[in-house]
C-alpha cells in the first residue's frame, strides 16, 4: 500500500498533504508555488510509493464551482499525463480555508504566523486529505 496525497490549489501556491503508507494520517508537506507543482510531485513521487492523490473540488454554499476550477482541470490533464498510475480523487473542499485559519487561532501561533497564506495552505490540504480518509473508511 502506498501513500495518497492531496493538493488545496491555488493560482499562486498549493497546500500539499501526504498519507503515511498504511493511508491512516494525513500529514501536511511544505507550500509549493503553482508553477513548480510538477518539479515537486516529479521528485517526491520518484521517492516515495504513491498510490493515489486527492485534488480538492472548489464550490460554493450553492453548489457552484469557483473560477479555479479551470486551472485545476489543466492540472488534472497534466497530472495524468505526467503519472498515469497514480488514482485521481476529487473532494469537496468547502470550508477547509475557514476551518484552517480556525485551527492555526486555537493553537497559539503569533498572529504574524496565523495569517501565512502558506500554512493555512498546508493545513487545508491536511484536513482535505483527513476527511477523504474517513469518508473512505464508511
Amino acid at each position: 500500500m502506498g501513500q495518497i496525497l492531496a493538493v488545496d490549489y491555488g493560482k499562486a501556491r498549493c497546500g500539499i498533504a501526504a498519507t503515511d503508507d498504511f493511508q491512516i494520517v494525513a500529514s501536511g508537506l511544505p507550500t509549493v508555488e503553482t508553477k513548480n507543482i510538477f518539479v515537486f510531485f516529479k521528485k517526491y513521487i520518484a521517492e516515495n510509493n504513491v498510490d493515489g492523490i486527492v485534488i480538492g473540488l472548489p464550490t460554493d454554499l450553492k453548489g457552484n464551482l469557483s473560477e479555479v476550477e479551470k486551472d485545476i482541470v489543466k492540472f488534472i490533464e497534466k497530472f495524468r499525463i505526467e503519472f498515469p498510475a497514480i488514482e485521481i480523487h476529487r473532494f469537496d473542499e468547502r470550508f477547509t480555508s475557514k476551518m484552517a485559519s480556525f485551527f492555526i487561532s486555537q493553537s497559539g501561533k503569533t498572529k504574524k504566523k496565523r495569517e501565512e497564506k502558506g500554512l493555512i495552505d498546508k493545513v487545508s490540504a491536511t484536513l482535505i486529505l483527513q476527511n477523504f480518509l474517513e469518508q473512505k473508511q464508511k
